[in-house]
């Protein structure tokens, strides 16, 4: 099997930074199709405008993920560009602190809209534009798609301060599991990322808040230092690549051993 996501057509969410930025430029290096899409239009335009002017491998689209129609018009935008969808990663997320014991703050909804749905919806149309790609390419029964979801260390560990956030990657998770059950008849596959001590976009935040707390995650992590987010775009690769064709609904742990002893408590806020 190979690594291979050459020519592939590939939708990014969560794009124009961090995390979703590094997996973007890591696919368009190992030349895939993107489509950059994120609710920033103007980072977008700062990150992938001039490649997007000047390469028509790379395409971005601006607009809210929480509304339905922007998430048909990503969709419409990546066939027009591509003709095609083959890879989806849902790499947008919000970070919040949460008051756990006070209704008004503890970012529930807010974090499942924004964290949750967005995945769901664009799951399900994209994974029916692949289903008809393939029966009209006569391909219908093999390998049809690939949808990687992301999470976090927090699905998994009881974070106070983080309620909303950590219920949302949960959710993600079950998400993945479920779907990954109803779309593996037709060939197509959905597993998720979970990471922690990798430097996100609200990673480096907190850092920047509380600048004690990068030793803590560096002394808590039993590899002994700080993920970058080129090492969580290359397992990304492998779940969107033929190397795992036989891999559905699985999360992969990216936290350098973090998640085996995880004395890291997420600062309060």
């Amino acid at each position: 099997m190979t690594l291979s996501i050459q020519g592939k057509a590939a939708i990014v969410t969560g794009a124009a930074a961090g995390i979703g930025l590094a997996i973007a430029r890591h696919f368009l290096d190992k030349g895939a199709n993107v489509m950059c899409a994120d609710v920033d239009e103007v980072r977008l335009e700062t990150e992938c405008g001039e490649a997007a002017r000047n390469e028509g491998a790379l395409r971005f689209f601006g607009g809210d993920l929480r509304e339905k129609l922007t998430v048909a018009n990503l969709l419409s935008a990546t066939i027009d560009a591509f003709d095609r969808v083959d890879i989806v990663v849902n790499a947008s997320r919000a970070f919040a602190p949460s008051d756990p014991l006070d209704p008004a703050a503890d970012g529930v909804e807010a974090m499942l809209t924004q964290n949750l749905m967005p995945a769901l919806r664009l799951t399900q149309i994209t994974a029916r534009r692949m289903i008809a790609q393939a029966e009209r390419n006569g391909t219908a029964g093999g390998a049809v798609g690939s949808i990687i979801n992301l999470s976090s260390l927090a699905a998994s560990r009881g974070q106070p301060a983080l309620l909303g956030y950590a219920i949302s990657c949960a959710a993600v998770e079950q998400l993945t599991r479920t779907m990954a059950l109803a779309l593996a008849p037709r060939g197509i596959r959905v597993n998720a990322v979970a990471f922690g001590s990798v430097m996100s976009a609200s990673l480096q935040a907190q850092i920047r808040e509380h600048p004690d707390y990068r030793a803590a995650i560096v002394e808590g992590t039993p590899l002994g230092r700080i993920g970058a987010p080129v090492e969580l775009a290359e397992a990304v690769q492998y779940l969107a690549s033929d190397a795992s064709s036989f891999m559905t609904g699985q999360v992969l742990m990216l936290d350098g051993g973090r998640s085996l002893v995880d004395p890291v408590r997420a600062p309060a806020f």
